[in-house]
Parts: C-alpha cells; structure tokens; sequence
C-alpha cells in the first residue's frame, strides 16, 4: 500500500532528548514506509542531539531556546519539508511498530476533506497509574477510529463546551497533515495547545480528522505534581480561549474538586494490583496532586479574565508559572 501514497515528511522539534532519540530513529529506520525527508528544529541541545540526527539523515535547524513556541518551531519545521504529507512526532514518542507511519498516513488517501490524522498514545509500562488512567480518557488514548466531521460556525456555537472540545481533539504528540490544508492554516506563533488550536481553524475552515488508533506511540510522563500544575494551568487557559470550556469556576469548587479527586485516586490504587510499596508511592503522590489538578485547573481558566481586566500581578504570575513549558 505504501507505493500508493503521496511523498511523507518527518518533521521534529527536539530540545536535550539523546536519552530518547536512539529507540525512535531505530524505530523510524524499522517502518515499512519510507520518509522522503527528516527535519528537525532544535532548541540548542547540549547533550548531542543534533549529532544524533545529522548522523541519521536529519535536517538541522537550530533555534535560541527562548525563541521556543510550540506553533511557531513546528510551522519552522514543515517549511524547510516538500512532501504532501508531513507527520509530526515529539522526541520521547516511540513508535508502537513498523506500520505506524503507514497506518497514520493511509487514510489520507481515502478522503480528500481530511486534513490531520493523529494516532494513537499508550503509557509506558510501570509508569504513574494516575496518569495512565488520564491518558486512556483523552480523545488520544482510546481504542476505536474516528472521523470528526466539519463545523459551521453556527454549529461549533450550538455545541456545549465539552462538545466543543470532543469534536476539535488533536494531538502533535503522533499526527500527519496535509501540506495543501498547512499552507493556508499554519499553527502560527502559539506558546502552548497549537494542535487544538489548528484543529478548530481547519474544521470550521470545512475539513475533517481522522483519529487513528492502529498508528500507536508508546508516550507518557513522569512529571511531578508541581509541573503537572503548570501543564494543567497552560490547558485551562487554552480551553477556555478555545471552547469556554471551563470546569471548576471558583476557588470553593476547587477545593471541593481537590477532595473528590483525591478520593477517586484513592479508589483507583486500591483497585490496583500493586505492591504496597508502589501503593503508598502513588498515594503520597496523589495526594499533592489532586489538589495541583484543582489549583491549575481554576487558576488556568480565570487566568483570561484576569489578564482581561489588566491585573497588574498576573503578568508575573502568568510567566512565573509557564516558565519551562
């Protein structure tokens, strides 16, 4: 099937990720289509990152890191690429098996409306069953092929905000474009959330998605609750500019929401088969993460209305807590 499918790009943004890169560029040298070309943008690596991709045939683009922006360095990325199709990967995304470019790319060619694919993420194994069990209930984590059909605005308008949000998933981690749709909707400068934000302008510019669970990457992270906070505070404030979507709006209801939380990990753990030293590791984690959920999450959505009134705090507070994202 592969001779029948359009000439595909790789494009990577990469920062410091020698630890990561030797099993994707094993994986990408195993797949059963062939890329045309490999680019990556890199964000000054300092640990021979750039020498890990020039020696597999990657094109180099360096960048300063504070010029760093999710949308921007991706839009950088395609530019200096020529195929019709280009995937996008991030560096600790490991491709499940040698059909995985095949099975993202292929239903390019069965529709001409699509304009992204994104595949699916399975957690690493022994990781955070917390957030194992967040990644299964994103639109990227689950088990069956979706198409998400195109909006008008009068229909995006109608939907609730989750509805919103459902219909408009899409995930960089492991997802193809179509250069044509690329050209005319690029990401633009976007420091945080550039896919759902292409996907809403591409759906309502009159093209569909694809979601493609048979193009799987093992992805997860093990961060701490203090950076899932500030993760959780970037989502809040794109789902809210993007859907109005917002979950907890004021601050007793994130307290409230912290302790329905904690309990629900609790449950999750003890459902588990863990061993009771893994058990108590992930319950002393939980516990300060339920509530840097709940903070991130409100903080995340009033954040707009904050910046909205000119508050002369946030600004601070705004970049002390993306710092490093």
């Amino acid at each position: 099937m592969s001779d029948h499918l359009p000439p595909v790009s790789l494009a990577l943004p990469t920062l410091n990720g020698a630890r990561f890169l030797p099993g994707l560029l094993r994986a990408l040298q195993a797949q059963t289509l062939s890329l045309h070309e490999k680019v990556a943008v890199d964000s000054g690596s300092t640990d021979g990152t750039r020498e890990l991709l020039e020696n597999a045939d990657f094109l180099v683009r360096s960048i300063p890191k504070e010029d760093f922006d999710h949308g921007a360095a991706r839009d950088l990325a395609i530019s200096l690429t020529s195929g019709e199709i280009v995937v996008l990967l991030v560096q600790d995304a490991l491709p499940a098996g040698p059909g995985f470019l095949e099975a993202l790319v292929t239903p390019f060619a069965a529709d001409s409306r699509i304009a992204g694919v994104y595949g699916r993420q399975v957690p690493r194994p022994g990781g955070n069953p917390v957030l194992r069990a967040r990644l299964e209930r994103w639109a990227a984590g689950r088990s069956s092929p979706r198409i998400q059909e195109a909006l008008t605005a009068r229909e995006f308008q109608d939907l609730s905000p989750w509805e919103r949000l459902e219909r408009c998933s899409f995930d960089n981690v492991a997802s193809a474009l179509r250069r044509k749709v690329w050209e005319k909707h690029p990401f633009g400068r976007r420091p945080f959330g550039e896919d759902l934000a292409w996907a809403k302008r591409v759906l309502l510019a009159g093209f569909s998605l694809f979601f493609q669970p048979e193009a799987r990457v093992v992805h997860s992270h093990e961060r701490s609750p203090w950076a899932e906070f500030k993760r959780l505070y970037c989502d809040h404030q794109n789902l809210r500019d993007l859907f109005s979507l917002v979950l907890l709006p004021t601050f007793l209801d994130a307290l409230r929401g912290a302790e329905v939380q904690r309990r629900e990990y609790h449950r999750l753990l003890a459902e588990l088969p863990l061993t009771s030293q893994a058990r108590a590791r992930w319950e002393r984690w939980a516990r300060w993460y339920a509530p840097a959920e709940a903070l991130g999450t409100w903080l995340g959505a009033r954040s707009q209305e904050w910046k909205e009134k000119g508050r002369p705090w946030f600004r601070l507070l705004d970049r002390w807590i993306r710092r490093g994202i």
